[in-house]
């Protein structure tokens, strides 16, 4: 199975932050913020990445992730979106890399606490389809929001006003190939972009969607209130499952030393 991290974006809801580099190069905590996934995916056994970037700032990924050999990784590719489409549409452009294979699919703003090598171990086993993580939240209106009965889900509905549960669906899919086939049958939402709700929905018609639900907690770091939630939980507890001595491998390589934080 292959990675996808999709850092693109124009980060608007962190200017003036974002007017000098990507959002997904800003620090959470002691880290660039796309260590964060690139961390995930290895963990979970992923050694093949893809980087959706985009936006004035893409070469300062380069600079930074290099090869990507010093993070674990064995291929580290990048492809470049232009605007802001969508998460389907950026996913779009993983097709070549994917070559036929199953991908696990990070939002590069996402970072959890624990890690999620069994669901990717569960999908791996799993003849088709998709299988995406999803999280209780105090606030689902914010998201797409899985409604469930008798423990299947039934229906995806994308920031409802009046949410049929608290399953937030999270930034971690996992799809096999068909997913490049139905993202290009997608139109525009009303915010004119190819929303991922609709590829989860079509999984769904299909029967063929599975899930998982995340242990541990999980924020984004989309704004200036979840980047500091997201720094706070770093610090106090670390993130994706990992100890200090993997924090300290990490950063091996990179020039950075690493700040003695709980494991």
């Amino acid at each position: 199975m292959k990675g996808i991290i999709l850092a693109g974006g124009l980060g608007t809801r962190l200017r003036p932050l974002t007017l000098v580099t990507n959002k997904h190069l800003l620090p959470i905590y002691d880290r660039p913020m796309i260590y964060y996934p690139i961390e995930c995916l290895v963990n979970a056994g992923i050694r093949e990445i893809l980087i959706v970037t985009g936006g004035e700032h893409a070469g300062d990924f380069l600079k930074l992730l290099r090869n990507g050999k010093h993070l674990g990784l064995r291929d580290l590719h990048y492809t470049y979106q232009e605007g802001e489409g969508g998460i389907a549409d950026a996913l779009k452009l993983g097709e070549d890399f994917a070559d036929g294979d199953k991908v696990c699919v990070v939002l590069g703003d996402n970072i959890i606490q624990r890690n999620i090598r069994k669901a990717v171990g569960d999908f791996f086993t799993q003849p088709t389809g998709a299988k995406i993580l999803l999280k209780q939240v105090d606030d689902p209106q914010r998201f797409g929001v899985a409604r469930i009965e008798n423990g299947r889900i039934v229906q995806i509905l994308e920031k409802p006003e009046d949410p049929p549960s608290n399953y937030a669906v999270t930034g971690f899919y996992m799809y096999d190939n068909d997913v490049f086939d139905i993202a290009r049958t997608l139109e525009p939402s009303d915010r004119g972009e190819l929303e991922i709700t609709d590829v989860n929905n079509e999984y769904l018609r299909r029967g063929d969607l599975t899930y998982s639900v995340l242990d541990g907690w999980w924020t984004d770091a989309g704004t200036f209130e979840s980047l500091y939630r997201a720094a706070c939980l770093v610090a106090e507890g670390g993130a994706n499952g990992g100890n200090q001595e993997n924090h300290a491998e990490l950063l091996s390589g990179t020039g950075v030393s690493p700040v003695h934080a709980p494991a």
